[in-house]
């Protein structure tokens, strides 16, 4: 037996040992379970962040086990197992190839994203562009899936370079309202100005939630840098200036900036 098939078949075998005899794993219902496969959901994507291969294969074993629990769980309630889940994502993966599978033609990978979405919305005549969208996403993220979305039925600039036209747009239309003080449109300005960054985001082909994620780590160790130093010389950052404090933080840039 191919080695792959064996060890996933050894997985699903421990799985059932654990479902049957461990006090914890028996209790467990999708509901208990949902928090912690988000949770682990995202340590996967911090260990793709840094680029860690040992830590992304551990984090990607544990999403598989939550994905085998899931299965467990739904066979016991006679509703679906493994298989079934293999089976849909498999006829799905087929169906929505058909440049790979079948004779369509694609120029590109734009294309292939086009052929995707139409190919979703024939699945189901109630289904919508935006429907495949989860509520849950985080905002940020859930703004670039949705421009992306209406992107590949055709909705999207002629030139990318037409983005920051709207981005000064929402900008200007953003400081006027601060100007008059409205927080309820001052909030909402700033939506809009964050949905056209996003969109200029995506034209450049930049992920926005990754751009934004390497932003908040450099500022964290550049921070940590700065209260590291000042707590060595036995100072606090509550009484030093801003000036003073601006003298660290261009070390820590620098020592940054030296690094390759």
């Amino acid at each position: 037996m191919d080695e792959r098939l064996s060890a996933f078949g050894r997985l699903l075998d421990i799985m059932d040992k654990l479902r049957e005899e461990c006090p914890w794993d028996k209790k467990q219902t999708m509901e208990s379970l949902r928090n912690l496969t988000l949770e682990e959901a995202y340590e996967l994507a911090d260990s793709i962040t840094e680029n860690n291969l040992e830590d992304i294969k551990q984090e990607l074993g544990d999403l598989l086990l939550h994905i085998v629990f899931y299965a467990r769980i739904g066979s016991e309630l006679n509703s679906f197992d493994i298989k079934d889940i293999i089976e849909f994502i498999n006829e799905k993966l087929v169906y929505r190839h058909p440049h790979v599978f079948g004779d369509t033609k694609v120029a590109d990978e734009n294309e292939v994203k086009e052929n995707w979405e139409h190919l979703k919305i024939r699945e189901s005549k109630s289904r919508t562009v935006l429907s495949g969208v989860p509520v849950a996403l985080p905002a940020l993220i859930k703004a670039n899936r949705i421009q992306d979305k209406v992107k590949g039925v055709g909705f999207d600039w002629e030139k990318k370079e037409q983005i920051w036209d709207k981005v000064m747009e929402e900008l200007k239309e953003l400081r006027e309202e601060i100007h008059y003080e409205d927080r309820r449109k001052i909030e909402s300005e700033f939506g809009d100005l964050f949905f056209s960054l996003v969109n200029a985001a995506r034209l450049y082909d930049i992920d926005p939630e990754t751009a934004l994620e390497k932003t908040n780590r450099k500022f964290t160790k550049r921070f940590n840098y700065l209260e590291s130093k000042t707590m060595a010389e036995g100072r606090s950052l509550k009484h030093m200036t801003l000036d003073e404090m601006n003298v660290i933080w261009e070390e820590a840039k620098k020592l940054d900036d030296d690094q390759p």
